[in-house]
């Protein structure tokens, strides 16, 4: 079999499932944060109990997500030789400030979090759930600047066949980071505000500690309704960047074939790439992707047609995660909006039709995102870095497709039995009580 397949292969299958884990740390850890600061300025013990059950989940989350993100590291350097050739000087830079900046400050606080019940005060404990948050949002930062560089390359020159900085700030401050950036963490709000308030809604109707998860609800609700508003406004931003930077993705994206100005949104259609067109496009809205695209009704969008056949990503799978992902925003909108409403009413424990709904919910989100990461690598192909190195030439000479295949059945192993793990332990510390203030140190 083809080198290049299989070793795509298996980077999509480790970075996929590892990537299951990092929006709930990027959700879950600022709503643990405000949980506990809530306690700090109530006194409230519910609020206690509250951090310490949803922060153990946290700690499972956490764990499984360390581990299973150390194998992408190895792989860049075993499958994919030639692309860690040719952006080691830029790709290295943001991942070692990540390592030596954030997740020092993460793991440190962390350790403080974990172990100073009791042993520091209040308010540095709270400190220091606030400080693993940001932590572990800002070394996604950093993780999200490289990839914005494969995707917009900016500030480099290429010497000796490799890219090298000469501005570094131009790729940290580039407005593909930014809004790649914020759209990434606030997807992952969404994703630790739907599991708090799915874990609620079981608990609520199993007549489960009602006025503690209650609260927990609420505290999901609010955070859910922002969060998930400002992924679908972030969400419109970053497409427009896209449409800008990397025209083959928008086209896409949306399944565009011939070039138009003025160009329609079609909200059915179903893409035949064998034939270059869709076979049914119906409910066409005038002049829609040229304003959500560029934000002028008269912009042109160019059609795939336009591009020569090597350099068009594939059409399908980009366009149908693209559509799925933006129905579930839409979706979680609507969802956090009633959630938020039954909150300020005080009807949350009457909606037991809702609460179920919150409770198969929960996956959504982690969906969502999944998609959201189709659609940004999947869409930037063939390139590796987006119109300086194709994937067929990133992969690593001196492995065969033999031990690709070797490799590739070990991790499906591995991780096979890593998400067991990790879906028995939430499950069972999701549905066990909250313990007692008291219990496991308090203060």
């Amino acid at each position: 079999m083809d080198t290049v397949l299989l070793a795509r292969w298996q980077f999509a299958m480790t970075a996929l499932f590892h990537f299951i884990f990092v929006p709930l740390t990027l959700g879950l850890s600022f709503l643990v944060a405000i949980m506990e600061t809530a306690y700090v300025k109530t006194g409230d013990e519910d609020y206690l109990r509250m951090t310490k059950f949803f922060g153990k989940l946290f700690l499972i989350n956490f764990a499984l997500g360390l581990v299973t993100g150390i194998t992408l590291e190895f792989e860049f350097g075993m499958n994919w030789a030639r692309y860690s050739k040719f952006v080691g000087d830029i790709f290295g830079s943001p991942l070692a400030i990540e390592a030596t900046l954030a997740f020092f400050l993460e793991s440190t606080f962390l350790g403080v979090w974990i172990f100073g019940w009791k042993k520091v005060s209040k308010k540095v404990h709270a400190l220091s759930a606030w400080l693993v948050a940001f932590g572990t949002n800002i070394s996604a930062l950093w993780i999200l600047i490289a990839n914005a560089w494969m995707q917009h390359p900016v500030g480099y020159v290429i010497r000796h066949g490799r890219a090298e900085f000469v501005n570094f700030w131009a790729a940290v401050l580039q407005p593909y980071a930014i809004l790649k950036f914020l759209h990434t963490i606030h997807a992952g709000f969404v994703v630790g505000s739907f599991f708090v308030m799915g874990i609620s809604a079981y608990h609520l109707l199993k007549n489960h500690d009602v006025r503690l998860f209650k609260k927990a609800f609420k505290i999901g609700a609010y955070f859910g309704l922002y969060a998930a508003i400002v992924v679908f406004i972030i969400g419109d931003l970053h497409a427009s960047e896209v449409a800008r930077t990397q025209p083959t993705k928008l086209a896409a994206m949306e399944s565009v074939w011939e070039t138009e100005k003025g160009a329609p949104m079609y909200l059915f259609l179903i893409p035949d790439e064998a034939h270059e067109r869709n076979v049914v496009q119906i409910l066409g809205i005038p002049k829609m992707l040229s304003i959500l695209a560029y934000h002028n009704p008269n912009s042109t969008i160019k059609g795939l047609k336009s591009f020569p056949k090597k350099d068009r990503p594939p059409v399908t799978i980009t366009f149908v995660s693209f559509r799925t992902m933006v129905g579930l925003g839409t979706l979680f909108i609507l969802l956090a909006l009633y959630a938020f409403y039954l909150v300020k009413t005080d009807k949350v424990f009457e909606k037991k039709g809702f609460l179920k709904l919150m409770v198969y919910a929960i996956p959504l989100p982690y969906l969502a995102c999944e998609l959201g990461w189709i659609v940004a690598e999947v869409g930037r192909q063939p390139w590796i870095v987006y119109g300086l190195l194709r994937t067929s030439q990133a992969t690593s000479t001196a492995v065969n497709s033999a031990q690709i295949i070797m490799t590739l059945i070990g991790f499906i192993f591995l991780y096979g039995v890593l998400g067991i793990i990790d879906i028995y332990l939430l499950f069972k510390y999701a549905r066990k009580l909250p313990e007692s203030a008291t219990t496991e140190g308090g203060y």
